[in-house]
């Protein structure tokens, strides 16, 4: 592996965690270990709803929300599951904090899509920006609900269009200085933006950088001083070669994309949803969150999180293999795959 930090020294760590702990260890036995695209169980023992999600870092504890797609909930509304861990790995269900009922009359054809949740350390209030369309997608707006608690009953706000602009896909990002940033696509303009959230997280305040390339899925990382957006092409629930640029700052220029995996493998099944960056005492791992959609049996879809390779300017998603984190030091470690291994098997789809 070339980076999450250092070649060297991930290529010591991998040989040296190979040795000390058996690749076929489950997520639910004490070895912290990721396995992308198998099956992620939280501490009740049922399958992790979070999809399209992003995570939240608070002190020394990782909040992941995103779509509650559980076969039991019901029809009529739309929810958000939150979840916590303190390792990326186990993951403990904090509860359904949104159960949407009809938000702006759309009744039973709302759609609820990629929730973000971001922390507002002056008006102590956590703001979950999402998705929020109709039929045929033709709302393509943005809607937010606020709670006094990371893990309470959020409460909707409003929806409105960022920038007087069309809305789908969003993501979040957190610069290093602390500033919010929401990510999202506009199809009328063919492409997307990059923009700054108000003072107090409730609007979207300043566009910082519209990129004109047709993608979703949208996520933005800064590392070593240099800023990498990555994005899905427009087929919908079906994967697709994911792609990445860079720039010196977010408001660009920004290079030409490029793939972030090789073009065949459609980034192994999955589509982008947010890039995840841990600073450890050791290193610096930045994770890529994709999700590995299953139409007809959303709640089924899964997560393929891995680290990449990444620093002067490329950019690259290795094969899924199990891996595993030191969120302390930051260090990952990648394990070999053992006989049988699934991990990076794709499934065979379902057309949407």
């Amino acid at each position: 592996m070339k980076s999450v930090h250092h070649k060297t020294p991930l290529v010591a760590a991998l040989l040296m965690t190979a040795t000390l702990l058996s690749p076929r260890l489950s997520l639910g036995q004490s070895a912290p270990i990721v396995r992308p695209g198998e099956v992620w169980l939280d501490d009740r023992g049922k399958q992790i709803q979070a999809h399209g999600g992003g995570i939240l870092h608070l002190r020394h504890t990782y909040y992941w929300f995103g779509e509650d797609r559980s076969q039991n909930n019901a029809p009529e509304k739309r929810f958000v599951a939150c979840y916590s861990s303190t390792d990326l790995v186990h993951w403990k269900f904090r509860n359904q904090v949104l159960a949407l009922s009809n938000p702006e009359n759309l009744g039973e054809n709302a759609i609820l899509e990629r929730p973000k949740v971001f922390y507002n350390s002056k008006t102590r209030t956590f703001v979950m920006y999402m998705h929020l369309d109709g039929p045929g997608y033709k709302l393509a707006r943005v809607a937010i609900a606020v709670s006094k608690t990371v893990d309470g009953d959020y409460k909707y706000v409003r929806s409105f269009r960022p920038l007087g602009q069309e809305s789908r896909d969003i993501g979040q990002f957190i610069d290093d200085d602390g500033t919010a940033y929401l990510i999202f696509e506009s199809r009328p303009t063919h492409g997307f933006f990059i923009a700054k959230l108000s003072t107090d997280y409730m609007n979207v305040e300043k566009q910082m950088s519209f990129v004109p390339a047709p993608l979703e899925g949208g996520a933005v990382v800064h590392y070593q001083a240099m800023y990498y957006v990555v994005g899905s092409h427009l087929t919908g629930w079906h994967p697709n070669p994911n792609v990445y640029a860079t720039a010196p700052s977010l408001s660009g220029p920004w290079t030409t994309f490029t793939d972030i995996a090789p073009p065949e493998v459609n980034t192994y099944d999955s589509q982008s949803s947010m890039l995840l960056k841990v600073s450890g005492s050791k290193a610096t791992t930045v994770i890529y969150m994709g999700d590995r959609w299953k139409p007809k049996e959303l709640w089924d879809s899964r997560y393929v999180w891995m680290p990449v390779e990444i620093g002067s300017g490329k950019f690259s998603l290795p094969n899924p293999m199990p891996w595993s984190i030191d969120v302390k030091t930051g260090v990952a470690t990648i394990l070999p795959p053992a006989p049988g291994d699934s991990a990076n098997a794709s499934p065979e789809r379902n057309s949407q």
